[in-house]
């Protein structure tokens, strides 16, 4: 390896002979030969594989140029060693060299030899040549190739399929080979998957030109159906990849009518429909597996590679469907008739096939989907009350409550099946076995947000709306689910609730709704009126966390019609935030801080954060703004204010700081006259929390933040407002803030910055004179400090648009007060202008004495002359740093902005794709669109 290094930077200018000895020298010592074997093949690696990391653009280039020229020499060397040579170490070194080689070396190297058919012949067939071969075959199959050898890729895959039908006939089981299989042979397997998915992803349409092909090309992707079964995720991923590209294809081919094509694969389809049911993976819906003792449990760790792939095995489902589903259908029927007959039963096929069924939902037409579904729900709930034991039935519960959870556009057409598939949800909630009820509340929800609407209307043959006959059986229904089921049982039926149109209905079903909880409710805050002292009782605290959960689950459904329940409890739930804030202070007076981390000051506290939050909900979602100022805001600013103010640091409510973000973002500039009481009792106290560095109170500082944009962006006046320390407090926290090496904290605060200039530029002029005067170097200074600091180039987008402005403000005469003490310069007539390209210059050549002053000066005229192109800027500014030192070999992220683009362009594009191709995306992950509307 030191060798290659050495080589790197001496050849070929100081050693230009170095190919031609190497060669000689290998002609006289088979020892010494396979040595240079390896030598070649690490300089190939170092020049062709890993050069972009390693050495320059022109380095590389001038390397590989010398490599192409002289390779005649090692090919020769090459042949002449696989001709002669008997030594297996050494066949197997020239091999491995080889097949670093391939990939580059020009065409006819590899086409107009003997080179394929030596391999062919001569190694393929024996047993320790075999992997290596095969390899060199895959690469020489990822060639990009002109016409001219198309027929030479032809005949090596004809003689690679002719030694392969021979080595592993065609009817061998190759999944059950494969376990009982040594080292060599299973990586053979793996080998011969990658051989054929990468020769046929690249060459399918060659082969498929070939009149004489279509035998062999069945032949082939038979091989890949076979391995496709085998038990290994790697092998079943590199079958997969290729499956749907072959799919994919055949699809859109199919759209423009063209099943020429698609009739030659139809026997390979089949087979694989079958590969796909029987190698399903769970999706992230279903909340019970088994483990490694055979016992059914509840999974609390997603795997994201089992996510990932499940996608994966769907998007080839759906197509698969797509292109027949009458064959997809009548698999899936048999394999579940196998499941009731008991020929095919167990927990792994039953599961398998019900997470396939739920992954083509949509992929049918309306009516062929209902045949179907039927037939499986009706089927799976006879096998429900067939198996014996409660893990069978739970692992049919499951699969049940996926299925249906599916398919909401069946369960909106069919009120009958809605009905009888909701009340068996009701019936796995009582069901204690672990996971059942969690899944059994997910569905629910699901089912409530697709088809909310059909739960509030009287159906046909029915006295009452559902949703009433389940408000009247609720406390029977949940009794046996734990407090965090409940909470979501809750905000299920608010879901129904919010799509009652007519308000007086929905009056009476939130008053329904909210029976239980209120009951308890009025007890409890009648108990502490009387007696403070019950809310020392664990019990009590924790109740009384429960009912607001469970009022914050219904208010997130229900909306703005929600005011109905909070107009109830509103003025009692603001004199329990000050009961409890005054016994927090207590306690923490008689015990110090450490009181709050006791079980009872964190169960109070856990009452004071959940009134905050039904709060927040409520007003983020309603749409009576005028209500909520004229009699909300007043009440809740006085409860809460005074106790943040006044509470020790650890006791203080981040909450806080996110209510009022979110009533100043829903009220905007109606808050300006409170700005001033908010920032006294907030202001201060959290900068003198979250500023000791930069890791403490994480949620504070985001909670901060937010409420510091929200004051800017509506309520500016009132900072103008403030006194002049306060004045600048604020805008040290802003500077403070885009400072952080948080980069969700260091974005808000260079937003705020930018935005609070904007507001500056748009005030009055005297007003803009005094802050550019006292703030505008010391902000240009501080931007340019994370702008070159290495640890904040993740900000690059947000700082440049802050220094484009701040330079525009001068550049554009927008500023008129002098940036400079004029008895200060030598220059009386001196502009602004004049005085930034000065100053600009200065700090930057003290910052980075290494940079010539001519760098300087261009990069200053850039600023000067781009700073109303935004994108130019950015180049601008991108150039310069990567010229610094500090940034060398590290400014992946100074293209962050253009690689989120991408992604998020790509993202969006699959999006697009998948949404036009019914059944590809999930029905949760849908566009919501009120189908319900039209009922």
């Amino acid at each position: 390896m030191t060798l290659v290094q050495v080589l790197k930077q001496e050849w070929p200018h100081n050693w230009p002979t170095f190919i031609p000895e190497i060669v000689a020298s290998s002609q006289t010592n088979l020892a010494l030969c396979e040595n240079n074997m390896a030598i070649l093949k690490l300089l190939s690696e170092e020049i062709f594989d890993f050069s972009a990391e390693q050495m320059t653009q022109s380095k590389a280039a001038t390397l590989k140029q010398q490599m192409k020229q002289e390779f005649s020499q090692i090919y020769d060397l090459c042949r002449e060693i696989l001709g002669k040579a008997t030594k297996p170490s050494l066949i197997k070194s020239t091999l491995e060299t080889l097949l670093r080689f391939v990939h580059w070396v020009p065409a006819a190297y590899i086409f107009e030899t003997d080179l394929i058919p030596t391999l062919q012949s001569k190694f393929f067939e024996v047993p320790q040549f075999r992997n290596i071969t095969l390899k060199c075959f895959t690469e020489i199959g990822a060639i990009e190739i002109t016409q001219v050898y198309y027929e030479a890729i032809y005949q090596l895959f004809v003689s690679v399929m002719a030694t392969t039908n021979i080595m592993v006939p065609p009817n061998t089981d190759i999944a059950d080979i494969y376990e009982n299989s040594n080292d060599n042979d299973q990586e053979f397997v793996q080998n011969l998957a990658l051989f054929l998915t990468s020769f046929l992803s690249s060459h399918l349409k060659v082969i498929e030109s070939f009149p004489a092909a279509a035998q062999m090309l069945l032949n082939a992707h038979f091989y890949i159906v076979k391995i496709s079964r085998v038990e290994d995720r790697e092998i079943f991923k590199i079958c997969l990849e290729y499956w749907a590209k072959l799919v994919e294809g055949l699809f859109e081919e199919a759209s423009r009518q063209n099943h020429n094509r698609l009739s030659a694969y139809t026997p390979v389809l089949s087979q694989l429909r079958v590969v796909m049911i029987e190698r399903m993976v769970k999706p992230e819906e279903v909340l019970i597996v088994e483990n490694d003792e055979g016992e059914i449990v509840r999974e609390f760790v997603k795997e994201s590679d089992t996510i990932v792939l499940y996608k994966s095995m769907k998007q080839v489902l759906v197509y698969l469907t797509h292109l027949s589903v009458e064959d997809t259908e009548a698999i899936m029927t048999i394999k579940l008739n196998r499941q009731m007959d008991g020929s095919e039963w167990s927990w792994n096929n039953l599961n398998k096939l019900c997470w396939a069924i739920g992954s083509i939902s949509g992929a049918m037409d309306v009516d062929t989907e209902k045949k179907f579904l039927v037939t499986v729900i009706k089927e799976l709930l006879s096998l429900c009350e067939m198996k014996r034991g409660k893990d069978n039935k739970a692992v049919v519960a499951s699969n049940i409550m996926y299925c249906v959870g599916q398919y909401p556009r069946f369960l909106k057409s069919h009120w009958k099946f809605l009905k009888t598939v909701v009340n068996k949800l009701f019936e796995f909630m009582h069901e204690s076995h672990e996971g059942v009820q969690d899944m059994a509340c997910d569905t629910f929800i699901k089912i409530s947000q697709q088809c909310k609407r059909h739960f509030v209307i009287v159906q046909l043959g029915e006295e009452m709306s559902f949703a009433d006959e389940i408000l009247d059986n609720i406390s029977r229904i949940t009794s046996d689910l734990d407090p965090q089921q409940i909470h979501t049982f809750y905000e299920a039926i608010g879901y129904m609730i919010s799509a009652e149109t007519d308000p007086v209905s929905q009056e009476r079903l939130i008053t329904k709704f909210m029976s239980l909880p209120n009951s308890a409710w009025d007890s409890l805050i009648a108990q502490a009126k009387q007696n403070p002292d019950c809310l020392n009782s664990a019990n009590e605290i924790k109740v009384l966390a429960n009912v607001l959960k469970t009022n914050v689950s219904g208010c997130l459904s229900v909306g703005s019609a929600f005011v109905l329940q909070l107009g109830k409890i509103y003025m009692d739930l603001l004199a329990l935030y000050r009961i409890i804030g005054e016994l927090v202070s207590q306690n923490v007076a008689t015990q110090g801080p450490i009181a709050t981390k006791t079980p009872k000051v964190r169960g109070w506290r856990t009452i004071k954060k959940e009134i905050l939050k039904l709060i927040d909900t409520y007003i983020e979602n309603t749409t009576d703004i005028n209500t909520v100022n004229a009699n909300m805001i007043d009440p809740f600013l006085e409860a809460v204010l005074s106790d943040f103010n006044s509470s020790v640091d650890t006791a203080r409510d981040a909450e806080v700081l996110n209510v009022i973000s979110t009533i100043i973002e829903k009220l905007q500039s109606l808050m300006t006259p409170r700005v001033a009481t908010i920032f006294e009792a907030t202001f201060e106290p959290t900068l003198n929390m979250i500023t000791k560095d930069f890791a403490e109170y994480p949620e504070h500082r985001t909670g901060f933040y937010s409420m510091l944009k929200a004051i800017n962006r509506h309520c500016f006046p009132a900072l103008l407002e403030l006194a002049p320390g306060q004045f600048k407090l604020f805008i040290d926290s802003i500077v403070w803030g885009f400072k952080h090496t948080m980069r969700d904290i260091a974005d808000i605060g260079l937003e705020i910055c930018g935005e609070l200039i904007d507001n500056i530029s748009r005030t009055d002029a005297a007003i803009a004179g005094a802050f550019y005067q006292s703030y505008y170097l010391s902000l240009l200074q501080d931007i340019f400090f994370v702008l070159t600091d290495s640890d904040h180039k993740s900000g690059f987008k947000g700082q440049t648009e802050v220094l484009a402005r701040l330079f525009q403000l001068v550049s554009s005469n927008m500023i008129t007060a002098p940036l400079f003490d004029p008895s200060q310069v030598s220059n009386t007539t001196m502009t602004n202008a004049d005085f930034l390209r000065e100053h600009v210059s200065t700090l930057l050549q003290n910052a980075f004495p290494h940079l010539q002053s001519a760098q300087i000066k261009v990069f200053v005229h850039a600023m000067f002359e781009y700073n109303s192109n935004p994108t130019k800027f950015k180049l601008e500014v991108r150039d310069f740093l990567i010229q610094l030192k500090e940034f060398a070999g590290e400014n992946a992220e100074l293209y962050l902005e253009e690689k989120e683009r991408e992604m998020e362009a790509q993202r969006k594009a699959e999006m697009a794709k998948a949404l036009s191709i019914p059944g590809m995306v999930k029905p949760s992950e849908l566009p919501v669109i009120d189908e319900d509307e039209n009922l």
